[in-house]
């Protein structure tokens, strides 16, 4: 995998525009692997895929995160800063570098055996037109089972209890950490504490979409000034672009 362009990065932008944010993400790790096709990235497990798009946007903006969150508890509206090595979990399944689909994991609960994969792209993709949460969810679940059986005898993930359901999703989670980020946090204004979740898919296409819009005023400054290409403004390294712009202006 390697850092995008200037020019790349704005392609997808402009692609992505049209996309669900399942897609955008699929959209920049198929760049930036190159030789990756959309449907080998889309059997990437969710943590494996996000562990691939912190890298990108640590080549691209840098590695540390600023945002705002609510507190829950009074409304208290706070800055959340830290730094993407500090969310990083520790892997637990292997990748190569080229999309892959991930491994089984097998699960005994009593009477009931399990063998399920962790959800991935492609899963989600599917599942997107749910009714409800809870039914994508539970959708979700049943994509990932392979089998299950209840003493030697089979049966569909639908017919598998709560208590089955909620110890096989929780074998998921420990299997794939990286697919759910949560941030512990303390309101200072009132002590409650909770727990953030961080997504960085949306974190970092919200910051991509952020870069484009200026980026693209940059160029039509530039190119109105100087009468340049859109390629030979976007080649420019940011610091020589920023020159520019402030001679311009």
């Amino acid at each position: 995998m390697r850092a995008l362009s200037s020019a790349e990065l704005l392609h997808v932008w402009e692609h992505g525009l049209t996309q669900s944010l399942v897609q955008r993400a699929l959209a920049l790790l198929v760049v930036a692997g190159d030789d990756e096709q959309p449907d080998m990235v889309a059997q990437l497990s969710i943590g494996q895929r996000d562990t691939r798009l912190m890298t990108l946007r640590e080549w691209a903006f840098g590695g540390r995160i600023d945002g705002i969150v609510t507190c829950p508890g009074c409304g208290e509206r706070l800055e959340m800063t830290f730094e993407i090595s500090d969310i990083r979990a520790s892997p637990r399944l292997p990748d190569s570098g080229a999309g892959q689909a991930v491994e089984s994991f097998g699960l005994s609960l009593g009477d009931y055996a399990l063998l399920f994969r962790l959800p991935n792209s492609a899963d989600l993709s599917a599942v997107a037109g749910a009714s409800d949460v809870a039914v994508g969810y539970r959708k979700l679940f049943e994509r990932c089972i392979l089998s299950a059986q209840r003493n030697g005898t089979d049966l569909s993930a639908a017919d598998l209890p709560d208590d089955v359901v909620a110890a096989a999703t929780a074998g998921m989670a420990e299997a794939d950490p990286q697919a759910d980020v949560q941030i512990a946090l303390t309101c200072p204004a009132c002590t409650q504490p909770w727990q953030a979740t961080f997504d960085i898919l949306s974190y970092f296409w919200h910051e991509i979409d952020d870069w484009a819009q200026r980026i693209l005023r940059d160029v039509h400054t530039l190119a109105s000034a100087y009468g340049w290409r859109e390629a030979d403004i976007l080649a420019l390294s940011p610091r020589r672009r920023q020159l520019y712009l402030d001679m311009v202006r």
